[in-house]
């Protein structure tokens, strides 16, 4: 279980295709507090630490992850959001996040507001996920509040020190993000279904 606070930002520094996986290699200012089996968010993708030397560790991603995730875009020197796993009893500073990527999405719009950036995504609307106005949405592992939702397309405004701090600084038109929608949401509209 995530919160969606960015703890840090990590740099790939290895890829390393085997068979159907790939194995990222992530440089961070807190590998030295990682273990082997710990479960990492790599831009909202919840991966388990296998390898740890150094200040680098490693994890690994099956096809799956790769095929509904924006993680196979990865290069060598990218930057990715990280968050550990929440403790029990911290504070949940950002809402509930799995850490399972229901889809990606594409950045269509980026605009400066005089203090906040707004980005604007579009999603495809045949998965059946959801935003509503001043719900929570999961943008590469960030928690957010979405604002001006439609039926498959939503904004988000980001705050100076969260643009600066995750990779949302390095974000393009045009450019694949990772979109965990909210579990609350995700159960009421599967309710919803089947009682149609």
């Amino acid at each position: 279980m995530f919160t969606g606070i960015i703890e840090t930002l990590g740099i790939v520094k290895k890829i390393e295709k085997e068979q159907e996986n790939v194995h990222f290699t992530i440089q961070t200012d807190i590998t030295n507090e990682l273990k082997v089996d710990q479960s990492v968010a790599h831009n909202g993708v919840c991966l388990t630490v296998v390898d740890i030397f150094e200040n680098n560790y490693k994890v690994t991603a099956i096809k799956e992850t790769l095929d509904k995730t924006n993680l196979g875009f990865l290069e060598i020197d990218t930057e990715v959001n990280i968050e550990r796993a929440m403790k029990l009893g911290d504070r949940l500073d950002g809402h509930i996040v799995q850490g399972h990527v229901d889809q990606t999405g594409i950045c269509t719009e980026i605009k400066d507001a005089e203090g906040s950036t707004y980005f604007t995504f579009s999603y495809d609307p045949n998965f059946s996920n959801i935003t509503i106005e001043k719900g929570s949405v999961t943008i590469n592992g960030v928690s957010l509040t979405v604002v001006n939702s439609t039926k498959n397309t939503f904004s988000v405004a980001i705050i100076p020190y969260t643009l600066s701090n995750t990779i949302f600084k390095n974000l393009k038109k045009g450019d694949i993000v990772n979109l965990e929608f909210d579990v609350i949401g995700k159960y009421v509209a599967r309710l919803q279904e089947l009682r149609n």
